[in-house]
């Protein structure tokens, strides 16, 4: 079900959960743009992609998808792995830095709620964000492309076997279909309650 759907039964969710949506997968791509730019690689920079600017970061084919289904991504940032300070790890740390700012507003998120836990509005909007944040930095950590997870392989397989990347490269996001055709990636739903109970309790929020 698509946020679409709220826009007359719910109005506020609707609002709340589109800006944190926004504010989520902007400053995932963000993160992902400006550890490239840290590294070296001044593409992303060139691109206007480090930048808090939510247009500079929202695909419009991807936003639709959230309207009306529910599900959605972000426009990719562009950057050369050849570029980056480090051959080895560069473009697994531009990777993992999206996942890394979505735990990171969901920090912020919780602190937010043991500040302004008074405030009913607040607090609604807060819950969402920091879900919705818990939620794409677990699923982007899956190991398959494209999500940023699979830049993890290139750390940890030995060169002998860098030829499954090859493989998953090609594959993987078949395999991500089948994973939501027959599972719902509910195999996650433990791992993303376990992630926001720890970040809610290490604030104070609950």
């Amino acid at each position: 079900m698509g946020l679409i759907s709220l826009l007359r039964s719910e109005p506020l969710t609707f609002v709340l959960l589109a800006i944190s949506l926004v504010g989520a997968i902007s400053l995932h791509e963000f993160g992902h743009a400006y550890a490239a730019d840290l590294q070296g690689d001044r593409l992303p920079r060139a691109m206007g992609r480090v930048s808090l600017n939510p247009a500079r970061h929202l695909d419009p084919l991807g936003t639709i998808a959230i309207l009306l289904v529910g599900f959605g991504w972000g426009k990719p940032v562009e950057f050369r792995a050849e570029a980056l300070a480090s051959r080895r790890f560069g473009a697994a740390i531009v990777a993992l830095a999206g996942p890394g700012m979505n735990l990171v507003l969901a920090v912020i998120g919780a602190f937010g709620l043991t500040l302004l836990g008074g405030s009913q509005l607040a607090a609604e909007f807060l819950s969402r964000f920091v879900s919705i944040n818990v939620l794409l930095a677990v699923f982007n950590l899956i190991p398959l492309p494209p999500l940023d997870g699979s830049r993890l392989l290139t750390i940890f397989l030995p060169p002998s076997q860098q030829k499954v990347i090859f493989w998953l490269d090609r594959y993987g996001f078949v395999v991500l279909l089948v994973l939501l055709f027959f599972t719902g990636f509910e195999f996650l739903f433990p791992v993303i309650v376990a992630v926001q109970g720890w970040i809610l309790t290490l604030t104070g929020a609950v």
